[in-house]
């Protein structure tokens, strides 16, 4: 939600509870996966959840946790995992969204960081990973159900404002305890209204 929390110039302190029930629970769909992909190694499923639990554990531990090293290695894994999806089913477009979010998270560092990563075979393309996390919101089977996936994304997209600024109304309206969504909502309008007076 928030792009210095994002690219890590926000500390964030991680809750040990909820720290490791989110572990518990990627390992166990990690565990569970691999047992399936020993049987068939192209299993769809398997490959998705290796995909999307990897994915979601090198956000954590990059986002959060600010291991750095560590999130890059689950990245990479991560993005096999996708690529073997896609190989066995084109039409897999949830994959996508750890694809996206890579190429976003890597494409959004600075050219420094960038340029060592390079060495290490590792790079992102920002505007890719908008079109890439678009695939998985808008053909994914799961993903195009999770609105709340779409937007942050979209966000980063100027081209894109009024499409987030009506999924974020949606947002507001259904959930309108969720003072993420009221905040996110008046960023973008001052950022619209901003950007029609320097039009004017």
């Amino acid at each position: 939600m928030d792009n210095s929390r994002l690219l890590g110039k926000t500390a964030t302190k991680p809750d040990q509870t909820l720290r490791e029930a989110f572990l518990t629970a990627e390992l166990r769909a990690q565990d569970l996966s691999r047992l399936r992909l020993e049987t068939d190694p192209e299993d769809a499923n398997a490959l998705f959840v290796m995909t999307f639990s990897l994915g979601m554990q090198a956000q954590y531990s990059s986002l959060i946790e600010k291991h750095q090293l560590e999130s890059l290695s689950l990245v990479r894994e991560a993005d096999k995992f996708a690529r073997k999806l896609l190989a066995v089913n084109p039409d897999a477009a949830d994959a996508y969204l750890g694809l996206g979010a890579t190429n976003y998270i890597i494409g959004s560092l600075s050219a420094l960081k960038r340029f060592f990563l390079h060495f290490k075979g590792i790079s992102g393309d920002k505007r890719r990973g908008i079109q890439q996390l678009e695939i998985a919101v808008t053909h994914g089977r799961y993903l195009r159900l999770c609105k709340n996936l779409s937007w942050p994304w979209w966000r980063c997209a100027k081209r894109r404002l009024a499409l987030a600024q009506a999924q974020l109304v949606e947002l507001v309206a259904e959930f309108p305890q969720n003072p993420l969504f009221v905040g996110e909502l008046a960023k973008l309008d001052a950022y619209s209204d901003a950007a029609g007076r320097a039009a004017n």
